[in-house]
């Protein structure tokens, strides 16, 4: 039994195993690295050979409350004892209700709201939309550059970047269109944002047709830029005045990853959105995806227009009410703001020695620095992005790159994580730059 045992192990080296999946799966499944994962604990993560890698990726943005944390994992292991699957649409669950409504409480605006639950951020987008397009009966929806939706033909569609997201999969849904974002760091101003906005409102588009405006509070994989309240001010009073619906994308912001539950709360009670999207850290890990918004808006479609076969699993509907519990007792939203105060100082220090770094941005514990030749922010280098995150996995850091360019480095780090690790992971980060940048 030993023997086979340390056959086994023999044969799940990260090599043998990146074969396999070489061999089973297509070529457009991405791999960030060449890692297999066996266990994980908080910010920890070990692999199959034994080596200890600190998580500063978080599943892309999903655990904020750390791998396996305890609530989490006494909330799911109670419901497998009592049932896993009904479809809610077919048979109720207390867990989902109560879900919603608490999550009606903690969004924006002084308005009646109603949510419901689906899978992937991906659909909670794609039902945003579909719920705009009934409230309004109009079908046209301007998103932006850099943003990012999804990968099914919506989602691609709204997504404002081709390579790799879009290339080769249109044509696309129609009547999408695209403004600009505001970028101070590229040269975007508020403005220019709002004047590509009435450009598309002479040459392509007249506004009653426009069913809702889409916008990430902080652009995920477009480089962790954030739209200044001044810009979701000017867009509330812009829908405001020829009725479309605004809707923020927190797939990747919410469940307090920028300091707030949500990050549309920054821009004040003036640029309040009629509709929230969430997925991601809502339930921990577990799939889960969420739209929140004005309940008059959300009852336009009629029954059976919404819903989804395991929307709303109830093991991921417990784990995101354990996931509310843990932000309430260990008072994550506080640490998040902490966590990016630790992160931002670090980097800063690391960039004082290096000027490839650019810029170092935080938003909460959304944490990312850009790299360019000479610190020139017209000469992005993805190459050097590229080999520190490479660099860094090899010293035992697991680092994420994103930007239109790929040369923006994101930090995603559980919450829960401890000021040592945090330490430790930008020393690795610091060791890296020494080295090659």
């Amino acid at each position: 039994m030993q023997r086979d045992s340390q056959l086994h192990d023999a044969a799940r080296t990260n090599e043998i195993l990146m074969a396999r999946r070489r061999a089973a799966l297509p070529k457009g499944m991405g791999q960030s690295h060449e890692i297999f994962v066996d266990r994980a604990e908080n910010a920890e993560v070990w692999d199959v050979e034994g080596k200890r890698f600190i998580d500063f990726a978080g599943g892309i943005a999903v655990l904020n409350t750390g791998h396996r944390h305890p609530a989490l994992v006494q909330a799911v292991q109670q419901q497998l004892g009592r049932f896993t699957h009904t479809c809610f649409q077919v048979l109720a669950y207390e867990s989902y209700v109560e879900l919603a409504e608490r999550l009606n409480a903690k969004a924006p605006g002084d308005f009646a709201k109603k949510s419901f639950f689906l899978t992937t951020g991906a659909e909670a987008v794609e039902n945003a939309v579909k719920i705009a397009r009934a409230h309004t009966k109009r079908a046209a929806v301007i998103a932006f550059g850099g943003g990012f939706h999804g990968r099914t033909l919506m989602g691609m569609a709204l997504t404002g970047k081709v390579a790799p997201y879009k290339a080769g999969f249109g044509p696309f849904p129609a009547e999408v269109y695209h403004a600009k974002y505001p970028c101070a760091f590229h040269g975007v101003s508020v403005a220019d944002a709002l004047a590509s906005l009435e450009a598309i409102f002479k040459y392509d588009v007249e506004p009653a047709r426009v069913a809702a405006i889409i916008l990430e509070p902080v652009q995920g994989e477009g480089g962790f830029y954030a739209a200044p309240a001044e810009f979701a001010i000017a867009l509330r009073r812009l829908c405001d005045q020829h009725g479309i619906v605004l809707i923020a994308d927190e797939v990747q912001t919410g469940a307090g990853r920028t300091g707030t539950w949500l990050a549309c709360e920054q821009w004040g009670p003036e640029a309040v959105p009629d509709l929230i999207t969430m997925a991601k850290s809502l339930a921990g890990g577990m799939p889960l995806s969420a739209v929140i918004g004005r309940a008059e808006i959300m009852d336009a479609p009629g029954p059976g227009g919404l819903g989804g076969t395991y929307a709303g699993n109830p093991l991921a509907t417990v784990s995101a009410l354990a996931v509310l519990e843990a932000f309430e007792r260990d008072d994550l939203l506080a640490r998040s703001r902490q966590v990016g105060a630790l992160l931002t100082d670090g980097l800063k220090a690391i960039a004082a020695r290096h000027k490839v770094i650019a810029d170092v941005r935080s938003h909460g514990a959304m944490v990312a620095i850009e790299l360019c030749q000479d610190g020139d922010a017209h000469r992005p280098d993805a190459a050097l992005t590229s080999a520190i995150v490479k660099g860094a996995a090899q010293a035992g850091l697991i680092l994420l790159s994103c930007g239109v360019y790929a040369n923006v480095i994101r930090i995603l780090v559980p919450l829960t994580a401890s000021d040592a690790l945090l330490a430790e992971g930008l020393g690795i980060l610091a060791e890296q730059f020494d080295k090659l940048g």
